[in-house]
């Protein structure tokens, strides 16, 4: 049901929805610019490359993220109305497009862990076990979470809001937990491997190859990024179950949660997709110098054919 309301004590917090409309905007244009950046190399490794599961996680989350933008900023459009029905669609729309997200990053990681361990039957079962754990848990919980919400239009003093009623705080946490503690143990499997591998190449023995060398060090130079955000997001989302942020003033919430937002876009949108192009872009400059080097080789042999063919026949 659609509430009206012409009172001067809701300014506020008019104006505190309005000010955080700005940060899920410039979410928005950040997701946007870095698609409009990668074009290039969407095209290139992705369209007209051969397609696998890894090309449709890749365009799924890339153009699920413009169109998560853009809804994400409907309900701060204050001169647009939005009824009761179109409210809650749309919120369910966005807690569960990140939930799927997430699982989707979540299947680039095991894929990437798995190569990094080369190929390990062992790690590639327990990653997937604990995903299966992670993830199923967590759109249980979200389940159960968008039941006890509802939301509906609230018209204050002219302006168009979307509200949300529930208190589900402590059930979002508990998705948030369940996230961070695989990406702890993502990121302590990464570093076990890493710091195994260069320990490898330090000792004196036959070379393990320059190629997988090359191909460990593009997949740790992407990880380093990936868990970064990771970090300032898990730090953020923590820190706004601050008894102290819920009970400050409007301005200091909405500046923490806009941060946050930006993060959070960055890491599902931005960093997700370039996970996938990294290792297309390696793949493919590695396959290029391969040719070269092939056809290098065949002038060379076919120079040395000639040589001695023309020598025999001076003799």
């Amino acid at each position: 049901m659609t509430v009206v309301s012409n009172n001067p004590s809701w300014w506020p917090i008019i104006n505190s929805i309005i000010f955080f409309g700005y940060w899920i905007v410039a979410a928005g244009v950040v997701v946007v610019c870095d698609w409009v950046l990668t074009l290039g190399q969407e095209i290139e490794l992705i369209w007209r490359q051969r397609w696998s599961f890894m090309t449709v996680l890749y365009l799924v989350i890339r153009y699920i993220g413009i169109l998560y933008s853009v809804m994400n900023a409907m309900p701060y459009m204050t001169m647009v109305s939005l009824t009761d029905a179109v409210s809650n669609i749309i919120y369910y729309s966005l807690n569960m497009t990140s939930v799927v997200v997430t699982a989707m990053l979540d299947v680039i990681m095991i894929a990437r862990l798995h190569a990094m361990y080369q190929r390990s039957r062992i790690m590639l079962i327990f990653l997937v076990v604990i995903f299966l754990a992670v993830n199923v848990t967590c759109g249980v919980i979200a389940v159960l979470a968008l039941k006890h919400i509802v939301a509906e239009e609230l018209i204050l003093s002219g302006a168009h809001i979307c509200g949300v009623e529930g208190d589900v705080q402590l059930l979002l946490s508990m998705i948030w937990m369940l996230n961070a503690v695989w990406e702890v143990l993502t990121l302590c499997l990464s570093v076990w491997i890493a710091v195994k591998h260069f320990r490898d190449l330090r000792r004196p023995g036959p070379s393990t190859g320059s190629t997988i060398g090359d191909c460990f060090t593009v997949l740790i130079k992407s990880h380093v990024l990936y868990f970064a955000s990771f970090a300032g997001v898990s730090c953020l989302q923590f820190s706004s179950l601050s008894p102290s942020l819920l009970n400050s003033n409007y301005m200091e919430a909405e500046i923490l949660y806009g941060v946050l937002e930006i993060l959070l876009s960055v890491k599902l949108f931005v960093l997700g997709p370039r996970l996938v192009l990294v290792i297309r872009e390696y793949h493919v400059t590695l396959v290029a110098n391969s040719d070269a080097e092939i056809s290098m080789k065949s002038m060379v042999f076919q120079e040395n054919v000639q040589i001695s063919t023309s020598s025999s026949s001076t003799v």
